[in-house]
């Protein structure tokens, strides 16, 4: 990575999970460049992919010249990439979409210095905010259309392996099968953690991406545009505050969380361990 280029930090993770606010915590550093809204960068990443692997004449050229039009190829999706955020001023630039802990591995070719922040929370208490959020607008259907569904059946939907929690839920379950080169690229945050030691979280977080130290003042946060939750039909907010808030804690019904907890059970002994199976919300 060239000294003019700012380095990398792509926030991913699982929803509700306070990724919104991670951004917006690093966009409080002097040196970072934060825009906290979702970005379409990966997407257009992911859909160049897949248009050029069927371009005829890139394939026609991989025949004969692999080595220089590969070339050409990783130099495209890496100037694409850093021209997205030409101009932004600082050490680091910070891009937010659920799908970069899919891609990884794409992205340390094109973009080898960069790290992910992966934002992780206690599963029920996701459930349980998607599922609070969408009692509070029962009259808009999901984008998915899971509106008609039970209580349970709407839990065990959203956990499927295409649907808002099961997918990134899947990226984050193979994060072990990863080199540990990548995974050290890496670095878990609990929303738990982030609202109880906001601090303590931020400075080490800093420090791991090689940030100057910086303090945060917690109580006065600056607050950037509104991302859209519309286009989420509002079953998805994105809101943010001035200050760190403690987190609601949901009323998980049992049968729900005793599903979550013995279908993800690699989850709760990688990220919470001693979570038992017979507590119904999040520690802390």
């Amino acid at each position: 990575m060239s000294t003019s280029s700012p380095r990398f930090i792509g926030v991913t993770g699982l929803p509700r999970a306070g990724s919104t606010l991670v951004c917006q915590l690093l966009a409080q550093h002097p040196d970072v460049h934060s825009e906290v809204h979702t970005s379409p960068l990966c997407n257009a990443l992911l859909g160049l992919r897949r248009m050029i692997s069927d371009d005829s004449f890139f394939l026609a050229q991989l025949d004969n010249s692999f080595e220089q039009s590969y070339g050409h190829l990783t130099s495209a999706m890496r100037g694409f990439l850093r021209g997205w955020y030409e101009g932004a001023a600082g050490l680091a630039v910070v891009d937010k979409n659920r799908a970069w802990l899919h891609c990884i591995e794409m992205l340390l070719k094109i973009e080898a210095d960069a790290k992910l922040v992966v934002c992780i929370r206690e599963l029920g208490q996701i459930y349980g905010s998607i599922e609070a959020r969408h009692q509070s607008t029962i009259l808009v259907d999901f984008i998915d259309h899971l509106a008609d569904f039970d209580r349970f059946g709407r839990a065990d939907a959203l956990f499927a392996k295409d649907k808002a929690i099961g997918a990134p839920l899947v990226s984050l379950h193979a994060v072990a099968d990863l080199p540990a080169p990548v995974q050290d690229r890496l670095y878990v945050v609990r929303l738990e953690d982030l609202t109880s030691r906001p601090v303590a979280c931020m400075s080490h977080l800093y420090a791991w991406l090689g940030l100057p130290d910086f303090r945060i003042d917690a109580d006065h946060l600056a607050i950037s545009a509104q991302e859209s939750d519309s286009h989420y039909h509002m079953k998805y907010s994105h809101a943010q505050a001035s200050s760190i808030r403690p987190q609601t804690v949901h009323a998980i019904p049992p049968r729900v969380q005793s599903l979550i907890e013995a279908v993800h059970p690699w989850f709760y002994s990688a990220y919470y361990p001693g979570f038992g199976s017979s507590r119904p919300s999040a520690p802390g």
